[in-house]
């Protein structure tokens, strides 16, 4: 799986030029988003400059992933406010 980014289509984007492809197909009104802008800002300063290219992958999923809101989960890990027991002689 290592830098590939799985789309919802069945296709993935495996490298840079994938990426920028994909983000100039997006409608004009999705590709304006600032998530999209960040996201192509990020590919740019990789492709340009040479830096990581985690902070190109983390700009688009940040982007693809953008009206997602985890739910809250109240019945998760609840603490426990009784007294510790300890072994004896501890």
């Amino acid at each position: 799986m290592g830098n590939q980014i799985l789309l919802r289509h069945a296709s993935e984007l495996t490298s840079l030029h994938d990426a920028a492809t994909f983000i100039t197909k997006l409608p004009k009104r999705e590709h304006d988003a600032p998530q999209w802008q960040a996201a192509i800002e990020a590919l740019m300063l990789v492709a340009e400059r040479g830096g990581p290219t985690m902070m190109a992958r983390t700009g688009v999923m940040r982007a693809l992933n953008r009206h997602y809101v985890p739910e809250f989960n109240p019945k998760g890990k609840e603490p426990h406010w009784r007294r510790r027991k300890f072994k004896r002689g501890q």
